[in-house]
């Protein structure tokens, strides 16, 4: 009965990890997104972000954050990023030139890349057999982290 309580403790961590890696690529994947679309324009006026689309991802950001705590570093990166996204919804819309406003988006973005890549990097690796002995359902699952 203990194995047990230790397998499915684990698959609950696996599945935790998993959501956070796939949380922490689409909020870095917005962040970049916006920091491109905010230096499309080349002249020197204010940069004029969503602050609806800004807060909404603050909030993802909070709830990300919150979910980390079981993993230290993950959680200290997600502290970077969640100041600097503060940092800039403060001074938004209109107070930052677009240099600025391009530094605190990268600032956001950097900490989720790495956090991604340390999920990523501490995932349970699987064998290559034990993947193509499992049927396409399991396959599916365990790329999910289900």
């Amino acid at each position: 009965m203990g194995i047990n309580l230790i397998k499915m403790a684990m698959q609950t961590m696996n599945s935790e990890r998993s959501q956070l890696y796939y949380t922490c690529v689409f909020l870095q994947v917005s962040f970049q997104a916006i920091s491109q679309s905010v230096m499309v324009r080349t002249d020197t006026s204010r940069c004029w972000l969503d602050a609806q689309t800004l807060e909404m991802l603050l909030n993802e950001l909070g709830r990300c954050r919150q979910n980390a705590s079981p993993f230290r570093e993950i959680h200290s990166l997600l502290d970077q990023a969640t100041y600097h996204c503060g940092l800039l919804m403060t001074q938004c819309p209109g107070a930052l030139d677009r240099h600025l406003c391009r530094h605190h988006l990268e600032a956001v973005s950097a900490p989720l890349g790495q956090a991604a890549r340390l999920l990523a990097a501490s995932s349970p690796p699987h064998s290559p057999d034990s993947l193509q002995k499992a049927s396409p359902t399991r396959r599916f699952r365990d790329w999910f982290g289900r």
